[in-house]
């Protein structure tokens, strides 16, 4: 009996023991991947933010723009001052330049820019851009962290509401149409596949002049009426009023060559041998195109979606300034028509992060909906 029972300690130890090491060896995996993704995608945030701020400068112009600024500021605050004018112009000339000379230092344009630049940079990363130069927030505020934070909200609102209407509309009709190949409704949706080449903007034009100038069913543009409703419920109600529009152009134009694209997949999962033979199984064919064609494809499908999310993150620049949304969009293109460099360099910084974000979180989902996938895993067999 004791050598019967001897062997079966070390068996029951060496499971438990394998297992341990495969828990640490995985989650040492995943640290590692983790930690070498996020690295990566830091530098490139810096990369982008760094010539970004080299850009903003336009080589030395803006910093001319705004001596000429801090000029004729002084000038004219000595100009209203009557002691001044009665002194004699050398004394005038000494005052103003050593007036513009304190400015200039408290701006720091007496330091070369290249150094300004580094210093910017680490400012920009932490979002610690001090105060705007010609900007405001709607409370009054001129710190670019507070207007950047204002105008966060109202773009990750109609974008994401947006793109949640658009992932599952068009995964809904892609898996209709890989029902019906060759239908009538699968000739138009061919057709109207090429209309995506055109920004959601532009479509933002017509649905504004169908809607708003003709019909006057839908306003303009804006998030909210003037004067904005007390009731909560009123004020949800005329933010969604005011989403309709730009909601509807977003979607637009990208959900026909989403379809297309989508359609296409599940047609090549559905012809698979795998898929054939649970038809032969008798399985509902909900089933089927849950288990065996929409799993398989969604890798594929997810990717095709983010990378089409950055397309629709650059054209929302234009379609908020069209529709008058105040988001992160409209602030950019107000701050670079007024040469708002902390503004422009924070806007831009928010998209870097968000798009970093992005790219981070599709390979996380990679592991998520594809089991084939191991973070950090090796190419060994």
């Amino acid at each position: 009996m004791a050598e019967m029972t001897t062997p079966v300690q070390p068996e029951a130890e060496a499971p438990l023991a394998s297992d341990m090491r495969g828990g640490t060896s995985t989650f040492s995996r995943v640290a590692k991947y983790t930690a070498v993704k996020f690295v990566a995608l830091f530098a490139t945030i810096i990369v982008g933010v760094y010539l970004t701020i080299l850009v903003a400068n336009m080589g030395g112009h803006v910093d001319n723009i705004r001596r000429g600024q801090i000029q004729e500021g002084v000038s004219l605050r000595l100009g209203l001052d009557a002691e001044f004018r009665q002194l004699t112009v050398v004394q005038r000339n000494e005052i103003m330049a050593r007036e513009i000379t304190l400015e200039e230092q408290r701006l720091g344009l007496d330091r070369p820019f290249i150094i300004r630049s580094f210093a910017f940079l680490q400012d920009a990363l932490t979002l610690n851009l001090g105060r705007s130069e010609n900007m405001t927030s709607d409370s009054g505020s001129r710190l670019v962290r507070n207007i950047l934070l204002e105008r966060l909200a109202p773009t990750l609102v109609l974008f994401g509401f947006s793109f949640l209407i658009l992932f599952f509309l068009s995964i809904f009709f892609a898996l209709a149409l890989s029902r019906q190949y060759g239908s009538v409704l699968d000739k138009v949706i061919i057709a109207l596949a090429p209309t995506s080449a055109a920004p959601s903007w532009f479509y933002g034009i017509f649905l504004i002049l169908i809607f708003a100038a003709l019909w006057r069913v839908l306003p303009f543009g804006g998030m909210v009426s003037a004067p904005p409703p007390d009731d909560r419920l009123l004020y949800a109600a005329s933010v969604a009023r005011h989403m309709i529009l730009p909601t509807v152009a977003i979607v637009i134009s990208a959900v026909f060559l989403n379809i297309y694209n989508w359609r296409t997949f599940f047609l090549v999962f559905s012809s698979e041998d795998y898929v054939e033979m649970a038809k032969a199984k008798g399985l509902s064919s909900r089933a089927i195109e849950r288990r065996y064609i929409l799993r398989p494809t969604l890798p594929t499908i997810i990717t095709s979606f983010m990378l089409s999310l950055i397309v629709l993150w650059q054209g929302g620049i234009v379609l908020e300034t069209i529709f008058n949304w105040p988001g992160l969009g409209r602030l950019i293109f107000s701050a670079i028509n007024l040469y708002d460099t902390p503004v422009i360099v924070g806007v831009v910084v928010i998209y870097a992060y968000l798009l970093a974000v992005t790219v981070f979180l599709l390979d996380i989902i990679y592991a998520l909906v594809d089991p084939r996938v191991k973070i950090g895993g090796s190419n060994k067999a």
